[in-house]
């Protein structure tokens, strides 16, 4: 029987099978699962691969969707392995026929008759072609398979299943893996690499016999042209491409962001990075981290601060376990921010109507009880604005803001903004303010978008298609553009090109173990951390110095074009520091008489609106008063503590009230 050519045999068997025993046999034909499985994947938003996961034991095989396949690939599939596809019920019985005679014509296999079905009948059941018990199976179960699923479910089971060589299965993995592109545009010699490599898969593999594979490749051209399917001109040009010698690497863009998006078992994650920004910001990470301590490690991530939308994330230098340890995600590890909580304590205080951009504060010696806070080049400036004050990043006066605003408050504004800072004692005390608290990249990100969308926080999304989050006010529209037009003063790196179209903050963590660079322009929002990720010092290691440049770098990566910062809102007080009212115009340490209360309205109340006006009725402190409105100034000079307040319409309002003494009362009340 080993000699019998099996074709003949079972041409024969099947001929001596009456109607009835045929149909009976196929119906009763036991079909495996139909079910495979695909590697997770993770797209951009616009469809572009980030990255794909294998399947056990390290496979690769994706998704495919057989209306993204080049038709040539299909019209020479086809034309190649099984002309009838499309017409016969499974079995080619005229192929069959021709392989039988053929075959006892020469007394061995000339022609194979096996079918697109049949091979994917061999798929599933991963089995023998080499006996004829084997070969029935197939029959069978390509006659079944024909009978329950369309042509279309057969060829899609094909373009998942079929062999490429080594571990890679399917058509998508396959064109990834040894042509480096989706396979949606072939040409004929490409095409015709996948036709050729399933029907030897290992030894016509690129990566180790690529002779073998141009040669089977050619031998695919040849008959597709002789058969009409592509030009003859064509077949012969093709034949002189170059055919791959080795693996494409798979899309391993935002690896770290990746992981996060797949680890709840979904399939297929579309995200909201751009493709072309993330392989930039990849890119330019790696080799600005080129030539410096392999035991550093950077994260950058660029969001669009208006809509929340993370557009690139880079979570280390390098996606390894080398010095760097590059499987840490940094946009997630918590860390020291340094100086980059400043402008919230400036904006807040701005809003609590303590200070105003042009407002005099000592930078002087001070002690809070036991703490005696210094500034980072242990020098005192004496007084000096507000404004400077922030610009040089002085410790001794945002401590004093601090004091004044409780650290409460401060911790209170980043869990409204969304952050979850985490205390190293529990308590917050006011250190907080220089980075004495555990904050992420990502959430400082979203601080800062805040700062760059007048005020308003809107959480950071990275999974496309989810629903915008609800914006929550944290800073009044005037605190947030004053902070951006401050810090848009800062000098920029070297090379950056001039001041104006960015407002950014650096910082250092104590011990140089955090270098920060956070900034924004018109649209974007983007931060920089480096560091080590074990949390070793980094002697030397400055944000201005380290991070800014990159963070410049990024954020010009983003558009063409420089986008300008906003304009002030039309309530911005902008005013010189001698035409401040007088409380505005110095913040120090003085005594008041007696404390400043708003007893109307309470805090909280729903009032009625009369005439747009709302009653202000204060007690103690030391006149004149200066009344805000959402940060915004209403009036000053007051002597009589009654005032009516015009209010423009309902919603919530708040009042701030100022006296000669620098004592300050805010109460929030909703006006129906």
């Amino acid at each position: 029987m080993r000699h019998t050519p099996l074709v003949l045999v079972l041409a024969l068997w099947l001929m001596g099978l009456g109607a009835d025993r045929f149909r009976n046999w196929v119906q009763e034909t036991q079909i495996p699962p139909l079910a495979y499985e695909t590697g997770a994947e993770v797209r951009d938003r616009n469809g572009a691969l980030l990255r794909a996961y294998t399947v056990d034991q390290g496979r690769w095989r994706l998704a495919v969707d057989p209306d993204k396949v080049d038709p040539i690939f299909v019209s020479m599939l086809t034309a190649y392995e099984d002309k009838r596809f499309f017409d016969h019920p499974g079995v080619d019985l005229r192929a069959l026929s021709r392989a039988a005679g053929q075959a006892l014509w020469n007394g061995r296999v000339v022609s194979g008759a096996s079918t697109l079905t049949m091979q994917v009948a061999r798929l599933l059941e991963d089995g023998s072609t080499g006996q004829w018990q084997g070969k029935l199976r197939q029959i069978r179960l390509a006659l079944a398979l024909e009978q329950r699923l369309s042509k279309a479910d057969i060829l899609t089971l094909y373009l998942h299943l079929a062999p490429y060589g080594g571990n890679v299965e399917g058509l998508r993995a396959a064109s990834l893996i040894w042509l480096g592109k989706e396979p949606a545009r072939l040409t004929p010699a490409e095409a015709a690499l996948l036709v050729a490599l399933p029907q030897a898969p290992e030894s016509r593999r690129p990566d180790r016999f690529p002779e073998a594979a141009k040669t089977a490749r050619n031998r695919v051209l040849l008959r597709m042209a002789r058969d009409g399917v592509i030009p003859a001109r064509a077949a012969h040009t093709d034949q002189l491409d170059p055919a791959p010698k080795g693996r494409f690497s798979m899309p391993l863009l935002a690896p770290h962001l990746a992981d996060e998006a797949v680890a709840d078992g979904s399939g297929r994650v579309d995200l909201t990075l751009d493709l072309r920004l993330q392989r930039s910001l990849h890119d330019l990470t790696q080799r600005y981290m080129a030539d410096r301590d392999p035991r550093l490690s950077a994260a950058v991530i660029l969001a669009d601060h208006s809509t929340g939308e993370i557009l690139a994330s880079v979570g280390s230098t390098r996606y390894s376990a080398g010095q760097s340890q590059g499987f840490v995600d940094m946009t997630q590890a918590l860390r020291s921010p340094g100086s980059t909580l400043k402008p919230l304590v400036y904006g807040l205080a701005f809003d609590q109507g303590l200070a105003h951009p042009e407002t005099l504060v000592m930078d002087t010696p001070v002690q809070f009880g036991r703490y005696a806070p210094q500034n980072f080049d242990g020098i005192f400036r004496g007084e000096l604005p507000m404004r400077r004050a922030l610009q040089l990043s002085l410790n001794i006066p945002v401590i004093r803001l601090s004091e004044a605003l409780g650290p409460a408050h401060l911790m209170a504004a980043l869990s409204k903004s969304g952050l979850q800072p985490k205390l190293p004692s529990g308590a917050a005390g006011l250190a907080v303010s220089l980075g004495g608290v555990g904050i992420t990249l990502r959430d400082m990100v979203q601080l800062y978008a805040m700062l760059a969308n007048g005020g308003e926080t809107r959480a950071l999304r990275w999974r496309k298609g989810a629903a915008p989050p609800e914006a929550t006010r944290v800073l009044s529209p005037a605190a947030a553009w004053h902070l951006g037009d401050i810090l848009s003063e800062i000098p920029p790196p070297p090379m950056s090109g001039p001041p104006g179209r960015v407002a950014y903050k650096t910082g250092t963590s104590y011990g140089h173990r955090d270098a920060w660079a956070l900034g924004w322009n018109g649209q974007y929002v983007a931060g920089v951390w480096i560091g080590r990720p074990d949390g070793t010092p980094v002697p030397g290691a400055f944000g201005g110095d380290l991070a800014a440049p990159l963070l410049f770098e990024a954020l010009s990566r983003a558009s063409a074009a420089p986008v300008p910062l906003p304009a002030p809102p039309a309530e911005t007080l902008l005013m010189a520091h001698a035409a401040l009212p007088q409380p505005l115009k110095r913040f120090g340490d003085r005594q008041p008489k007696e404390g400043l209360q708003i007893l109307f309205p309470p805090s909280g109340a729903r009032l009625t609106l009369i005439e747009n006006q709302i009653a202000l009725k204060l007690r103690g402190g030391s006149p004149p008063y200066t009344v805000l409105r959402d940060g915004a100034l209403l009036a000053t000079g007051l002597y009589d503590p009654h005032y009516l307040a015009p209010v423009a319409g309902t919603g919530f309002v708040q009042f701030s009230v100022i006296d000669a003494a620098g004592q300050s009362g805010q109460v929030q009340i909703e006006v129906q």
